[in-house]
């Protein structure tokens, strides 16, 4: 039976729930007492839902407090192991792997280097399938007990009702990979776990905004900086974040040619890929044969160096040129969005860390706008390396609280492309 909002019994116990999982989730132990002013419920709206997800398994005692002059009063908080999530980073290094419990406390992880062939489709989906098969191995865990698989991936994100999660990713060679079909035939998991696939930047994004630097901020801009660069912005308004392709903005008119095929873009000066590029085209001695995380390394030891030797002013001038394209990138974020914090994560912006961000925040501010400039702060993410992976995780947490705590419907199943049948056919066996 639908109200006057059109809103069913079903709707509201739903909202209830979501509303109580919530807030134990993310302000918990609590008493049934605090959840009233906390989810805005009556008293009896609360003993109902709370019932209903202990006897669910969701909920459990976290012990007692003393209340003012009567009985102690009784701490609920979200039972960790009641469900499990899958996080997967398609990185530009590797593809990472982690399954979390409930609490996103880390069980298991699996990791998987890419070489030259680092983004062949075929190559990822065997490395997200297998990586999925070993950390649920590894930690003992049925499937059946996932609440679902989070992707955090390069490119942009195309959700459509035939194919599913379509991956359109210029600058790595896909156009219009319909990821989460390939990945859901011949898949570790039951039909009834979803593949949940979104921008790698957003999900970096949003694991900063719920547990890390972003905490607190109604509005903030959260820039993964690796081989490019990207960026994820949350708002009041886009309250789950919303992915800008950043690295693609021109900073340069024919400018250095971008991966995305483009002239002058903000990720062909401020990325690793183009910082250790411009290092060697100046003379700098990138080592032979490493892949980028450890060239960086190398560039960051000639430029501060340790004991009595002398900087390397090559790489001090490209990485002081590469701090100033950062800084001008963030300016238009500044001056576009207003936002109250950037958060810088990503494995090149980890590493080049501390030291590389004064000079960023004193370009990004002489670039910017002195009024939105005034107002923000740049600093590093505080979830490290594993930002992505979590973030992914909270995909399917956060459509699981949207459901009231129910598990999720089997999972659609997505017709595979004709040219995908036909690569399987001829492909040895």
């Amino acid at each position: 039976m639908a109200g006057r909002n059109g809103r069913t019994v079903r709707d509201l116990r739903r909202a209830n729930r979501t509303a109580v999982l919530q807030r134990l989730y993310f302000d918990g132990p609590l008493s049934r007492f605090e959840l009233g002013p906390a989810t805005g419920l009556s008293s009896g709206s609360v003993s109902n839902v709370v019932a209903d997800l202990v006897a669910d398994g969701l909920v459990e005692e976290a012990g007692s407090v003393d209340s003012d002059g009567g009985r102690p009063r009784t701490l609920l908080r979200v039972a960790p192991a009641s469900g499990h999530m899958i996080g997967v980073d398609v990185g530009e290094t590797r593809v990472r792997v982690e399954l979390f419990d409930l609490t996103l406390t880390e069980l298991a992880r699996a990791e998987r280097p890419l070489a030259q062939q680092r983004y062949d489709v075929d190559v990822i989906v065997g490395h997200i399938r297998d990586g999925i098969a070993e950390v649920l191995a590894a930690a003992g865990r049925p499937a059946e007990r996932l609440l679902g698989a989070g992707i955090g991936v390069p490119g942009i994100v195309e959700h459509t009702a035939d194919r599913g999660a379509v991956v359109h990713g210029q600058t790595i060679g896909w156009d219009a990979v319909p990821l989460e079909a390939l990945l859901r035939a011949g898949s570790p998991l039951p039909d009834t776990v979803p593949y949940l696939i979104d921008n790698g930047a957003k999900t970096l994004g949003q694991a900063e905004m719920w547990f890390g630097a972003g905490r607190g901020a109604r509005n903030a801009v959260v820039v993964l900086f690796g081989s490019g660069v990207g960026a994820s912005l949350v708002t009041p308004e886009v309250e789950q974040g919303r992915a800008v392709e950043w690295g693609h903005l021109t900073v340069r008119v024919r400018g250095r040619r971008c991966r995305c095929g483009a002239l002058g873009c903000l990720e062909a000066y401020a990325g690793a890929e183009s910082l250790l590029a411009r290092w060697r085209e100046e003379g700098g001695r990138v080592p032979e044969g490493t892949d980028e995380e450890t060239a960086l390394t190398a560039l960051l030891a000639a430029a501060h160096p340790s004991g009595d030797e002398s900087a390397d002013p090559v790489a001090l001038a490209v990485l002081e040129e590469t701090a100033e394209y950062l800084g001008a990138g963030l300016s238009d974020l500044i001056n576009l969005f207003q936002p109250e914090r950037i958060l810088i994560g990503g494995w090149a912006g980890l590493q080049l860390g501390t030291r590389f961000l004064p000079a960023v925040r004193r370009h990004a501010v002489s670039y910017a706008l002195r009024h939105p400039a005034r107002k923000v702060t740049v600093d590093l993410g505080r979830l490290g390396p594993d930002a992505v992976t979590v973030g992914a995780a909270i995909l399917p947490l956060a459509d699981f609280f949207a459901r009231g705590g129910r598990r999720p419907e089997p999972a659609p199943e997505y017709p595979v492309p004709a040219w995908r049948t036909a690569l399987e056919e001829r492909a040895p066996h």
